[in-house]
């Protein structure tokens, strides 16, 4: 194989594997709402997500504030997190502990609120 046919196999390959990340990442992120919906307690109680849900607790921007393991801390060790911030917005945030959310959720939800830049 020439030097020009590795190159364009090449170029074709990340093209290829960067189409099929972001489908990927499209399909985790809109999983991660739908997490975010149908979570209990509602979310939307405390938090709102483009106007919809309680305006006191905005997560519009949360993915240009907040790491992704910052956000996973949030949802699974909120108390530390509050302490950490200083935080004193009540009600405190709820545990969403592996039975409440499962892993593969907590990863769904962080993309989307990763997302929200």
């Amino acid at each position: 194989m020439g030097r020009g046919m590795a190159v364009a196999a090449g170029a074709a390959l990340v093209l290829a594997f960067g189409v099929t990340a972001g489908a990927q990442d499209a399909a985790k992120i809109e999983k991660g709402k739908q997490v975010y919906e149908a979570a209990a307690p509602k979310c939307k109680v405390c938090h709102a997500i483009a106007g919809a849900g309680n305006s006191k607790g905005s997560l519009d921007g949360v993915g240009s504030k907040l790491k992704a393991d910052e956000i996973k801390a949030w949802m699974r060790t909120p108390k530390e997190m509050t302490d950490k911030a200083k935080a004193t917005r009540k009600p405190t945030m709820p545990v969403y502990p592996k039975e409440k959310m499962s892993d593969d959720d907590l990863e769904a939800l962080t993309a989307y609120m990763v997302s929200l830049k």
